[in-house]
């Protein structure tokens, strides 16, 4: 297939690009912008919008089997959920919650549809990253979710796709439980039993208990924990983007690769006094000998991944305008042997 080497979008007042996606056949590119969901062609041009959420939405992931667009939607009142909700009028009105936001992208047809009136939007509760969040000192430095992806469970030689949950974890040096990424799997072939749309005023908790499996990944500590997960088929990888940590007795990468084509493995977690499941990193790219822990130096992902099923993938970054407001650029790169390079 034939892809666009360069997509431009333009346009937004506030916020960063969080996230991007596309559908199986690559008419449309939607990016998350914090609060808001746009659509566009692949040239960039818009075509509809999503707004009136007061969380921050993060990464997104198309899922091909139902053609919706998913993504991560925390509400919380620490220094980054404040900052977002400084802007209405009562924010204490808003409670902490964290969902899966689920949005019918063929419903989007203009600008500044609004996410809780206009039917495009649903959500389901997480009730295992509140009762983290919530815990005394924040259980694993949970901060909330943003990473998200489908993908097989480990090892499986079936086509059934998972989504997959990544933590935000607060980046604190003096702490010791937050050296691994939490990723939870869920099975959400009966989630419509689940999704609900959200008001925002009176927040529902509707949702599964637990998660299918919650997944341990020794990365050291980075800066609120997974940013991107983006699922490769062709490799069985899943790329896993990331604001660089500050542990000098980390390499801190910022991108790691789990690799899903390997058991995960139930022992002891590595800094944690607990056993649990434990994905395992590939090996390719860099390895870093005190730690053990490889990850590759590729800078970009942080703001957005597609894979596009055969070597190429698409990734995006943030860009602020001298006029002030915010874009982003998509860029096509190809993959081969843990390396990265423009198409």
């Amino acid at each position: 297939m034939d892809y666009v080497k360069k997509i431009e979008f333009g346009g937004m007042k506030g916020g960063h690009v969080q996230g991007i996606a596309t559908d199986k056949e690559r008419r449309y590119m939607y990016f998350s912008f914090t609060t808001s969901l746009i659509k566009t062609d692949m040239q960039g041009n818009i075509i509809g919008s999503v707004k009136g959420l007061a969380g921050h939405l993060g990464c997104i992931a198309y899922n091909y089997e139902d053609g919706r667009v998913y993504g991560s939607l925390e509400f919380k009142h620490d220094i980054i959920g404040a900052d977002i909700l400084r802007k209405y009028e009562n924010p204490e009105d808003i409670v902490d919650g964290f969902y899966v936001a689920i949005f019918d992208v063929d419903k989007i047809d203009r600008i500044d549809m609004d996410a809780e009136k206009d039917g495009i939007m649903t959500s389901v509760f997480l009730k295992e990253v509140y009762d983290d969040y919530s815990a005394e000192g924040h259980r694993y430095s949970c901060s909330g979710i943003d990473g998200l992806t489908f993908a097989p469970a480990p090892a499986s030689k079936e086509d059934k796709k998972y989504l997959y949950v990544a933590y935000g974890v607060y980046s604190n040096v003096d702490k010791t439980d937050n050296d691994n990424q939490v990723i939870l799997k869920y099975d959400i072939s009966d989630w419509s039993k689940y999704e609900k749309p959200l008001n925002q005023l009176d927040m529902h908790r509707t949702g599964p208990e637990k998660p299918d499996n919650k997944y341990f990944l020794y990365t050291g500590n980075t800066n609120f924990g997974i940013q991107n997960l983006e699922f490769d088929a062709p490799t069985g990888y899943i790329f896993a983007a990331v604001y660089k940590g500050y542990k000098p007795s980390f390499p801190n990468y910022p991108m790691f690769v789990i690799d899903m084509n390997t058991e995960a493995k139930t022992g002891q977690i590595k800094g944690l006094e607990e056993e649990g499941e434990m994905l395992s990193l590939a090996e390719i790219g860099l390895k870093h000998e005190e730690t053990g822990v490889r990850g590759l130096n590729f800078p970009l992902g942080a703001t957005g991944i597609i894979s596009l099923g055969d070597g190429y993938f698409y990734f995006s970054r943030d860009v602020r305008f001298e006029n002030g407001l915010f874009g982003s650029y998509v860029t096509l790169y190809k993959y081969e042997n843990g390396e990265f390079t423009e198409a």
